[in-house]
């Protein structure tokens, strides 16, 4: 699931929206316990594998930032279920952290994390793009639709629905939104991928900024679907739609009330999806109510979305397979006014996980929040000597914001600078303009203070 509270929220429910040295151990490799055989960071060789093989690829791309996409490796591609579709795909995964990954990232733009693409490989054609979180049930939907896609013969609503994904895939986000609506105004009522097409299509609506249409369109096609995670994952995309819809447009308030209202649906226990979907639909709905100036409403949404956490948090059965929660339980805690409620959680993360910079890049946050700005400022030395990537100018932004709270200003512009000076060893893929445009105000602005 994509989130707009700590990141951005768009699909599957939506997921996550955004210098490695050998002394740095990382994060646990990403499916090195999972029955598919993942090739590791290495796409020159997964692509030559897959032309020699005549398979397409399934390209799984990642962030160790991101908690929808470890979500996905701690809960989800180690399945065993999945294990009779080895041999369908030469599988890779890309940590998009890492700078020789920028390269992927540049041929194939990525917008939110995770996102899987369905590549053939003698052409380097994304055959179909999908961003988010998927169950087993949907990573098979998605296999045999991007098997479908490179075979070809497909014909009417699947052919559509192709074509769509592929439009998609080559980021023609509004062309693949009219071909996805085709697909289905043409398909049966009883079209076992309606649930997919209308995930796809409002992720293309809202890639192609048509955010009320994707809200309308949400409500108008969820009474098609069956009560699924596809469902609760349209519902999640339309609310996450018109929460971009100006709040002084014609019905965008009556709309955003429709919407809350299937948020609140997605959340009933008869609905499967995993853990940090369903933590996604409590985001949205908190965003929602903040939107709304609903403050006593958000906090106890935020109260509930909290407990959520904790309880999923105290039953995961790894420490990585736990630290998936975190940066929701931070997010909850936030709007509770309550920091000092996941700093324990955090620490313990810090411990158990010594490789990952998330624990003390988050508790940098947290500790300056609290005053603590001290402990601040060693946990963001931490998060630097393990950090890499454009991440690391997200670490060195707040190092900065630690450093103005200290009263050293003049430690903050050197920090920024640092942080520009790290950009430009960086691809555009990896520093976008805007990132570096974004710092370069910092930078200014804290020069003229």
């Amino acid at each position: 699931m994509r989130s707009h509270i700590s990141s951005l929220f768009v699909v599957g429910l939506l997921g996550c929206s955004a210098a490695r040295t050998s002394a740095v151990s990382e994060p646990p490799a990403a499916h090195a316990q999972a029955p598919l055989p993942f090739i590791e960071n290495d796409y020159p060789r997964a692509l030559a594998e897959a032309k020699a093989k005549g398979l397409p690829l399934f390209v799984d791309t990642w962030a160790p930032w991101c908690h929808t996409c470890r979500s996905m490796r701690a809960y989800v591609f180690t399945d065993a279920a999945l294990a009779k579709h080895a041999g369908r795909f030469v599988w890779v995964e890309i940590n998009t952290d890492l700078p020789e990954s920028a390269a992927f990232q540049e041929k194939f733009p990525i917008e939110s994390w995770p996102t899987f693409f369905i590549i053939e490989p003698k052409e380097e054609k994304a055959l179909v793009r999908f961003a988010g979180s998927a169950t087993v049930p949907q990573l098979e939907k998605i296999f045999e639709d991007g098997e479908r896609a490179f075979r070809g013969g497909a014909a009417g609503p699947e052919a559509l629905l192709a074509r769509g994904d592929a439009l998609y895939g080559e980021g023609k986000a509004a062309e693949a939104a009219d071909v996805l609506a085709q697909a289905l105004t043409e398909a049966p009522a009883d079209w076992s991928r309606r649930g997919r097409a209308l995930e796809s299509l409002l992720t293309a609506q809202y890639g192609a900024k048509r955010h009320e249409a994707c809200a309308r369109t949400a409500l108008a096609e969820l009474p098609r679907v069956p009560h699924s995670a596809s469902w609760a994952n349209a519902a999640g995309l339309g609310l996450a739609c018109v929460l971009q819809v100006p709040a002084g447009t014609q019905g965008a308030k009556e709309l955003t009330a429709s919407l809350e209202a299937k948020g609140r649906e997605a959340l009933s226990p008869d609905i499967t999806m995993p853990a940090d979907d369903r933590s996604g639909v409590y985001e949205l709905l908190v965003e929602a109510r903040d939107q709304s100036g609903d403050a006593p409403g958000a906090k106890a949404l935020a109260e509930q979305w909290l407990s959520f956490l904790e309880g999923e948090a105290a039953k995961a059965p790894t420490p990585d397979a736990r630290s998936v929660f975190d940066s929701h339980r931070m997010a909850a805690a936030l709007v509770l006014g309550d920091p000092m409620r996941v700093v324990p959680a955090i620490e313990q993360s810090e411990k158990d996980l010594p490789g990952d910079y998330n624990p003390p890049a988050r508790l940098a946050n947290l500790y300056r929040k609290l005053g603590r700005l001290d402990d601040a400022l060693a946990a963001s030395t931490r998060a630097l000597s393990k950090v890499q990537g454009g991440r690391k100018l997200r670490v060195f932004s707040e190092r900065a914001e630690i450093h103005l709270a200290r009263g050293e200003r003049d430690a903050a512009v050197r920090t920024l600078e640092d942080a520009l000076a790290y950009a430009k060893t960086l691809s555009g893929a990896q520093a976008s303009p805007r990132t570096v445009s974004a710092l370069e105000k910092k930078l200014a602005d804290v020069k003229s203070k």
